[in-house]
């Protein structure tokens, strides 16, 4: 079994879809305050960012502008190994963080983040459980299933 994010290929694989992703950019008020908010990906040069090195390519930040993927170097104040970490310094005020969406909900409910250049994010990304077609089913992979599927949707809804 595995986790895959993005458009799956055909294949012989039974897919289970949980949910979307997106990336965003989001930061504490106060430092949107301090700083200014940016209003185009260009503006993050003049930004403090938060860089989760977990990511594949974490130093530039792609984005969409007229319909074209942009991509964008980014200056790192901070260095980070997951995206825990990268949203709990964006809620301290030390820069922009960016990841997966469904990690902010919780901050931008309570204000302590906010999300920034939102008109120009990537599209979602479906997210969905891999398994290997088959007559039968291991019993510890339906229980892995039935117990984690419905949390993740919930998670990711």
């Amino acid at each position: 079994m595995a986790l895959r994010a993005g458009t799956l290929p055909d294949s012989r694989l039974i897919a289970l879809r949980l949910g979307t992703i997106r990336p965003v950019v989001c930061a504490s008020p106060a430092y949107l305050e301090a700083r200014g908010t940016p209003r185009t990906p260009d503006d993050l040069a003049a930004h403090d960012c938060i860089i989760n090195e977990a990511f594949i390519g974490s130093y530039v930040w792609k984005f969409v502008r007229d319909g074209a993927e942009v991509a964008i170097t980014v200056r790192p104040r901070l260095v980070v190994s997951n995206p825990e970490a990268a949203f709990d310094a964006a809620r301290a005020g030390i820069g922009l963080g960016r990841g997966p969406s469904y990690y902010v909900g919780a901050g931008m409910e309570a204000g302590t983040l906010t999300t920034v250049l939102d008109e120009f994010h990537l599209p979602t990304q479906p997210i969905s459980f891999v398994y290997p077609a088959g007559r039968f089913m291991p019993i510890k992979l339906r229980a892995f299933l039935d117990f984690t599927a419905p949390r993740l949707k919930a998670r990711l809804a």
